[in-house]
Parts: C-alpha cells; structure tokens; sequence
C-alpha cells in the first residue's frame, strides 16, 4: 500500500485526509503540537463559523487573489458540493441573510471537527503528534524533530500561515523551504484592522461602535459590509475584502486612502435633495431625513470643517465620498489570515512542488488571499479534495 505523509493538521490536512481512498494509501499526519488537530478551525468558530459562501461559483471564484490559481480546485469542489458533503457527514447548514452558509442553529464548531476527525477514522489514518518539519534529508525524505526522517510514495504540506500563532500557524516553517532553493514571500496580514489616526475627541464617543450598510472602495475596488470602529482604526468585512488594494498603496506610498460611501443605497443627488429640506438643526437633518446614525454623523465632523458640513454639496459630496487615511496594518499575529508562503510559481496546477516531485503544497501556506465570509475554509476544503482526487486517480 502506498503512504502518504502529510505534514500539518490544519484545515487543508483535514479536509485532504478525508477525501483520500484508504484502500490506496495508508494515511499518516504529524502534526506539531502534542494533541489536537484543527485548532484555528475552532478559534475561526468564535466569530461566526461560516463554512463556506452560497454566491454563485464565479462570483465566488472572483473573490480570490489571483482567481485564476484557485478556479479548477473551487470548479472541482464547489461551494454546493461542499455544503451537500457536510450534510453527508452529519452536519446540516442553512444559508444566512448575508449568503454566508453556517451550520444549523446548534451545532458547535466542535461537532463540525469532531464529524470530519470520525471520516479520519473511518480512513483509517494515523496521526503523530509532538512532529515539528525541520527540513529535508539528501533524498529529499522530510525530516521531523531534527532527526527522524520519514518516507513515503508523497507528502503534503499543510503548513498554514503565520496568524494566531497559539493554534501552531506560525510560519516557522518558511526558512526550510528557503534553505530548500523553493521561492518564498514573507508573510503579511490580511483581513485584519488597518490603522487610522483618529482624533482623540472621535474616538472616545466611538470606539467600539459600528458603521453598518456602508460601502467602501480602495483603487477601483468597491465592497458593501460594515466596520467597527477601534482605537487602533477600523476592522470588519468591508475592509477585509479589500486587503491586495490596501496593501498595495502602502508599499508604493506608505499611507492608503479609502473612500466611503455612508448612504449606497441613495445616489449624490437624492442625498442632497434630503438635505435641504427646511431643519433648524443639520445633525438632526442627517439624522432624520438621510437616516444617518450617531457615528456617521460623529464621523462627518470630525472629518469636515465647520464650512463644509454646513454647505449642503459639500455635505452631500462627503456623505457618497468621505476620504479616510490608512497609515497601517495589524500584526500578523492579530491578523484572521495571512498572505504570503510558498510563491504560487514554484507549485503546478495539483499543487506538486517543481523543484521536488511528489511534494505538494495546500492551504494557507501558499501566497493566495481571500476575504472572510466562509471563502477561506472553502478554499482549503477544495485545494484538499481536488489534490486528493488527482492523487487517488494515479493508482
């Protein structure tokens, strides 16, 4: 029987292992730490567990960064495949107002692990803990805890990024594969909060409150959603979705700018007709006849000198184009989800490094990005089935 080494036990592992015929391989993970596997699985859970995203397959494929490196393996495993193989294994979702599929009301994060570990089980596959990657031996054989070298028909990596380093995504891996001549991009943080420099008087009325049904636009890129404002400046899925944008204007410029649009739903013109309608009180106009909330209006203020916010085309203006400053970007540790890892040149499109044959690489590990929104667990649910499908397919 051909073996399969697979060195990680985050989601992407998961996922892979569960897909595999366990008549062909004989199954076998090392994972780092001494119990437990699919640990940021669980910390995502807090949050919201969104499983996957119910848009339809190429809208959702344009969500990822770059589309094209991902579209055969989210083709293969789609988002409807993916929701139909949960409620094979026990777990039911429904789909939320937000398009987001969750499981159903009830289920824990912890009975959506336990469900895939009981397909793990029924594969049959083995799993070793306190196994740290330290590099490769002569042969190409990976080499765990400095000594103990293993070999196999494949290996896989599953390595993960390097945010929330409690669950083992550390990134410690990255200098091996370095060593290894593999072309490799320093990580960064994504769908993360980016820093503002708010005025202290904002801040104290606001901190902690959210800017809801709002789009935001970075470059030619627009996204609907909503933010929290922070002391340290904002953080929410529509920001999230427009990480490359962000991080791109900051490496050119050092500083990015972001354009909101506090009222999507009424044009400019519709906006300033509300407006001048006869008020003793601008705030209490905005409050009442646009339908702008406290911190909108708290957000206008201190963004607009006393001439502009009450000149009702400037006001106008500013409400459909406030311009706001990015000056920085969480820590990776801070951080949902990372970029960065191995560069998507030195992989083929099963993932099967070129410099190492019958060596792959899945997940987070590798340099794509997505936002939030159930699109990252997808991706790795479809990276693992579509490597585990090419690979069942060879014997």
């Amino acid at each position: 029987m051909n073996k399969i080494t697979i060195i990680g036990g985050g989601s992407a592992s998961l996922f892979f292992a569960s897909f595999l015929d366990a008549n062909i391989y004989e199954i076998n993970i090392y994972e780092q730490k001494s119990v437990g596997l699919g640990r940021k699985f669980l910390v995502a859970g807090d949050g919201g567990f969104n499983l996957t995203h119910s848009e339809d397959i190429h809208s959702l494929i344009e969500r990822y960064t770059p589309s094209a490196f991902l579209r055969d393996a989210l083709q293969f495993f789609n988002n409807q495949k993916f929701m139909l193989w949960l409620h094979e294994i026990g777990i039911p979702t429904f789909i939320g107002t937000s398009k987001r599929v969750y499981p159903e009301k009830g289920i824990k994060p912890i009975k959506v692990l336990n469900a895939i570990h009981s397909v793990l089980e029924k594969n049959n596959t083995l799993v070793h803990f306190n196994k740290t990657f330290t590099g490769w031996n002569e042969d190409n054989n990976p080499i765990f805890n400095n000594n103990e070298v293993v070999t196999s028909n494949y290996c896989i990596f599953a390595l993960g990024g390097a945010s929330w380093k409690i669950t083992g995504s550390n990134g410690s891996w990255l200098k091996h594969f370095k060593n290894k001549g593999i072309r490799t991009i320093n990580f960064e943080a994504s769908n993360c909060a980016y820093q503002i420099d708010w005025e202290t008087s904002f801040i104290d009325k606001n901190e902690g409150k959210p800017l809801k049904n709002i789009a935001i636009s970075c470059g030619s890129k627009t996204q609907k959603g909503e933010v929290v404002i922070t002391k340290y400046g904002i953080e929410g899925n529509a920001i999230y979705a427009l990480g490359p944008e962000l991080r791109a204007q900051l490496k050119a410029e050092k500083v990015a700018e972001i354009t909101l649009d506090l009222k999507p739903i009424l044009t400019e013109e519709q906006v300033l007709k509300k407006l001048v309608k006869p008020s003793k009180n601008i705030s209490e106009s905005l409050k009442k006849s646009v339908k702008l909330n406290p911190v909108q209006i708290n957000l206008l203020k201190t963004n607009l000198d006393k001439t502009e916010f009450t000149d009702q085309k400037k006001l106008a203006f500013a409400i459909k184009n406030l311009t706001l400053k990015i000056t920085g970007v969480a820590t990776l540790d801070e951080a949902i989800s990372t970029v960065g890892g191995v560069d998507l040149n030195e992989v083929d499109a099963n993932f099967q490094l070129h410099k190492i044959p019958n060596h792959f690489c899945i997940g987070e590990m590798l340099d794509w990005d997505a936002p939030t929104g159930g699109y990252l667990l997808q991706a790795c649910a479809s990276m693992g089935a579509h490597l585990a499908n090419h690979l069942n397919s060879k014997t």
